[in-house]
Parts: C-alpha cells; structure tokens; sequence
C-alpha cells in the first residue's frame, strides 16, 4: 500500500521494520550475483526476481523496502557497456520495483533508494575502509548524478547507508541538498567509531540541525556494534535512530566464505528501540524469517515513544 504520510510523520508515531538483506534474499531464489554490478545487474537482467525478493521481505511484516540501487553507479553500469541513458532507465526502475512490490501489501510501505558509498562501486570491499584517497568535493560530484535520477523516481526516503567515513558523508549530504527527497544517513562502524577511525560522535554530528535528515545510525556492522551506535546518534542529534546490523557472521576473505556464528538477534529489538531506534531491519545474511521474527518483536511493543 502506498503511504499515506511521510516517513517523518510515521517515525513520530512508530518504530518501522526494515527489509533486510536483498542480495542473500536473491541468491535464496537462485540467481547469481558473482558480476562486478552485484544485484543491481537483475535491473536489466532480471527485475522481476528483484520484485520478488521485496515482495518476500514485505510479506515478512517489513514497512520499509530498499531499493536495488547500493551498487548501481553510472560508472559500474559504463564499464559493464550499459550507456548513460539506460543506465538512469535502470536506477528509476529500482525504485519502482520496490513500489510496485509495496503496493500489493495490505499496509503502508516505504520505499528507500538505497545510495551506497563510492567503494560499493569499485566491488573490492573498500567501502569497509574508506579514505578513497578523493576530496570531498570528488566524492560529490561522483554522487550527485544518480541521487538526481534516483530523487527523479520519487522515492520515500533516500538511504545514504554503508558509509564508511566523514568525507564520504559530508559528501553524500551536500549531494543531496535541494533534491527534495528526505533521507537517512547510516555509517558502517566498528566498535564507536567509523570504518575509517574517526568517533561516532563526530560522525553523526554532520547531521544534527539538517532537517533533510530524518534518521542517522548505523548498517553492515556487527550486531554487538549496534547498540552502543544508537545511543550515541540519539544523544548526539536528538533524530530517530535507523540500525540494521549484518548477520554477525566473518567474512574469511581467503576462504571466499561466511565464518562463525549468526550474532543476529531480534530480541535485540527491544534494547535498541529503548535508546531511540525507530526503524530497526537487518542487512547482509539477515533474511525473511528474521525479519519475520523482529516485526513480532516489534509489534508485540507500543508504538510510541518511550
């Protein structure tokens, strides 16, 4: 069902169940991800087993579905021969897959344009390490073209997410200014600091006092790095907290496999909303049935705020 408000209002009102990882969603239904565009290949490819996934997630008890945009760049698309023109084709259609797939629900579901930060282009896992060796103003200009197509599509909210240090936000949130898209800004941590070292505190505060901002927190961490991150982008920018950890497995990058245990844990929910959460969903290898399982922890809680 299309909203019949804005994310913001929603926000003030309920905690929001995000979608959780579209790529292990994807593999589960039997594609293949092993191309440099990673998901975002099955715009052109195959968009009917993107709808699918966001109908998986929706049907899980998800409010908010995330578009297949994280890693569909203008560059990505070049190097794999998809012109600038089709490549603006595909980047609206992610958002109307997602919608689409949202409108079947029987309640209101939000979409969110996933933007992904520069590494997610360069496909080599830098975007856990940042410092990209660009400016700011680089960084800008690398942005802003699909945010422009992306805002053009008309999404609920713009996720600048997985980002891994300060230039890169600082970047990605005067991209987006006079875009007229709300958005959320949500780093990829480790401990209380960026990917990158410098202090959470620091991090979130580029985004207290910008209206455009309707959430900050944290996605693509370890689950145990999570709590510790909403209470600091509470305190610090007094907005709703956005958390959606990963699945708290080890990537073994010789071995080209997930190692150890499944952190994730939906009861984390509760203690998460308790210091200012309100849109709590999962990342990668976090997949329906979790999803599933923290819309029952949610739901079975008050809306309201504490």
């Amino acid at each position: 069902m299309r909203p019949g408000r804005t994310l913001g209002a929603a926000l003030a009102d309920e905690v929001l169940v995000l979608d959780g990882g579209l790529s292990n969603q994807l593999e589960a239904q039997g594609c293949d991800l092993s191309d440099a565009l990673w998901s975002a290949r099955l715009l052109a490819d195959g968009p009917e087993r993107i709808e699918a996934a966001h109908t998986a997630y929706a049907r899980a008890g998800a409010r908010v579905l995330t578009t297949a945009s994280y890693q569909a760049t203008f560059e990505g698309f070049g190097r794999s021969g998809i012109g600038h023109a089709e490549a603006a084709r595909l980047l609206a259609r992610s958002v109307a897959l997602a919608r689409s797939a949202g409108e079947r629900a029987e309640r209101e579901i939000w979409v969110a344009a996933s933007v992904g930060p520069y590494g997610a282009m360069l496909a080599d896992g830098s975007e856990y390490r940042g410092r990209y060796g660009l400016s700011v103003g680089a960084l800008e200009r690398f942005h802003r073209p699909r945010i422009e197509v992306l805002a053009e599509a008309a999404p609920d909210v713009l996720a600048l997410e997985t980002v891994p240090d300060t230039d890169e936000a600082e970047a990605l949130l005067r991209a987006v200014e006079g875009c007229g898209v709300p958005v959320w800004l949500s780093y990829t941590v480790d401990g209380t600091r960026t990917r990158a070292g410098q202090r959470l505190v620091d991090a979130f505060a580029l985004a207290a006092g910008r209206d455009q901002v309707v959430a900050v927190g944290v996605n693509c961490c370890a689950p145990e790095d999570a709590g510790p991150a909403v209470e600091i982008a509470a305190a610090v920018t007094g907005k709703p907290v956005v958390v959606y950890p990963n699945s708290g497995e080890g990537w073994d990058a010789v071995a080209g496999d997930w190692r150890g245990p499944a952190t994730f844990d939906p009861a984390l929910a509760g203690r998460w909303r308790a210091v200012g959460a309100r849109l709590i969903g999962g990342c990668c290898r976090v997949g329906p049935a979790a999803i599933a399982s923290l819309a029952g922890v949610v739901e079975r809680e008050p809306h309201g705020r504490e």
